[in-house]
């Protein structure tokens, strides 16, 4: 019985969804994960949550200002410029 439900549920055709998803909850944990760890804002222990709202302003800048942040800045916002110029630039031979 077991093999039947797997061969009716587990298509190939159903794998690029299942791909999809689990992206998409691995970013989720992933940012779960981030903001409970190292966001300035976010004090889980009893302790820390004694303290009030801290002026901490470089922890803050360090927290947004992160390495996928810093990469993307200076980029064109293409999803893949070689095609593009190709395409677009009337010069290129």
């Amino acid at each position: 019985m077991a093999s039947s439900t797997m061969k009716r549920w587990l298509k190939p055709e159903v794998y690029p969804l299942f791909a999809a998803v689990g992206v998409a909850v691995g970013i989720c944990g992933m940012q779960l994960v981030r903001n409970i760890c190292i966001n300035p804002d976010v004090r889980v222990t009893k302790q820390n949550r004694s303290a009030g709202i801290l002026e901490n302003y470089e922890e803050g800048e360090r927290y947004a200002e992160h390495m996928l942040r810093k990469y993307v800045r200076n980029k064109e916002p293409q999803i893949m410029p070689s095609i593009n110029k190709f395409f677009s630039d009337p010069n290129l031979d």
